[in-house]
């Protein structure tokens, strides 16, 4: 019986990173494995529009799958990094950024965490 436990903990330590598997489908990734290896670390930044807390890497739906060959087209034609994400801000706004940048339309989702936790700080200490 105990030996059955064992054996079951080591099958699923063997199968568990097999599930965790991306969304990418056969498909979509390039010949080219630099340029591939680019269009994962895109993906894994840009939101899918549909799940809303996934990477376009991680998602199944139908647009995210839109999103990663978009991202590969961009790719392929020759833009950078930075052109590929700005394209795709320009086409779906900043949302479509799982981290979003810094600037006087996010200032308050980036500074209000740490002074609700300074505030809450300091009304411990009173």
């Amino acid at each position: 019986m105990k030996s059955l436990r064992i054996l079951s903990v080591a099958f699923l330590c063997w199968v568990g990173p097999a599930v965790s598997a991306y969304a990418v489908q056969p498909d979509e990734i390039m010949d080219d494995p630099v340029k591939e290896a680019r269009a994962r670390v895109l993906s894994r930044e840009l939101r899918c529009m549909v799940c809303q807390n996934q990477s376009i890497d991680d998602s199944d739906a139908p647009l995210a799958r839109d999103l990663r060959l978009l991202v590969r087209e961009r790719i392929l034609t020759g833009d950078t990094d930075s052109q590929v994400i700005d394209f795709l801000v320009a086409r779906y706004g900043e949302f479509v950024l799982l981290k979003p940048r810094f600037n006087p339309h996010t200032v308050l989702l980036w500074l209000l965490p740490p002074l609700a936790l300074r505030g809450g700080g300091l009304a411990l200490w009173a």
